[in-house]
């Protein structure tokens, strides 16, 4: 998807899907992050240079995931339940990710499969990297 604004359309839809929502980015295949950002009201858990590492990370875990398409099927999405968050992230095209926080008492059984309902047209239709 070319439309940056179609895409923080997207990342704020997904962020009022539920109070417990934190933040939706979008991020690209090398690791930047093109839309999306944190819930107005609240305070990332990180700082800035350590969001760009946690992206660029990430951004390598997606590709190295691939490897086991063949045998496992594909990563709809992968989650993290941390003692201060949980993480969620979904594979798009291209490589590229949408990463998602929300509190720890959030619903995320509900919550990630609403998000795979959203972002449905994301994963057929490429998103354009930055």
């Amino acid at each position: 998807m070319d439309n940056i604004k179609e895409l923080e359309k997207i990342c704020q839809k997904i962020i009022k899907l539920d109070s417990k929502m934190r933040s939706a980015r979008i991020i690209n295949s090398r690791g930047h992050q093109v839309s999306g950002g944190m819930k107005k009201g609240v305070l990332s858990l990180e700082a800035q240079k350590q969001d760009e590492m946690m992206f660029m990370e990430l951004s390598l875990r997606v590709r190295m995931r691939h490897e086991f398409d063949k045998e496992f099927g594909e990563v709809h999405f992968s989650m993290s339940y941390r003692d201060k968050v949980i993480v969620m992230s979904f594979p798009l095209t291209n490589d590229d990710v949408l990463l998602i926080s929300c509190e720890k008492d959030a619903d995320f059984g509900k919550i990630s499969f609403k998000i795979l309902k959203i972002i449905e047209p994301l994963k057929k239709t490429p998103t354009k990297t930055f």
